[in-house]
């Protein structure tokens, strides 16, 4: 059975850094997109990041330039390395595993903090 578990949340003060990982296990084939999305309380879940199999990488507009998604193909894992992180950037950060026959997994979340 695939699992996905993410790790690396805590709190953090405002301008901190973190980052968070996320390993697999039980076998994950053919994986095209990884990524990253998080819910903040009383918000829906959004799109953080994301990295396909070359490579290349997008972001949500409110994270550019503070967070790096990067992937580990031999390891069929994915990370994200936070900084400069904010208060509204708190949220259970969620990854995401897409592979080519069109299947989704998703983690059980890790909690980000970020306060003084």
């Amino acid at each position: 059975q695939v699992q996905l578990v993410e790790s690396g949340g805590g709190l953090v003060q405002p301008g901190g850094s973190l980052g968070l990982s996320c390993a697999t296990s039980g076998g994950i084939f053919s994986i095209t997109t990884m990524g990253w999305y998080r819910q903040a309380p009383g918000k829906e879940r959004e799109f953080v990041a994301r990295i396909d199999s070359g490579g290349s990488t997008n972001y949500a507009d409110s994270v550019k330039g503070r967070f790096t998604i990067s992937r580990d193909n031999a390891k069929s894992a994915v990370y994200l390395q936070m900084v400069n992180l904010r208060p509204e950037d708190a949220a259970v950060y969620y990854c995401s595993i897409r592979v080519r026959n069109g299947m989704t997994y998703w983690g059980e979340g890790t909690l980000v903090t970020v306060s003084s």
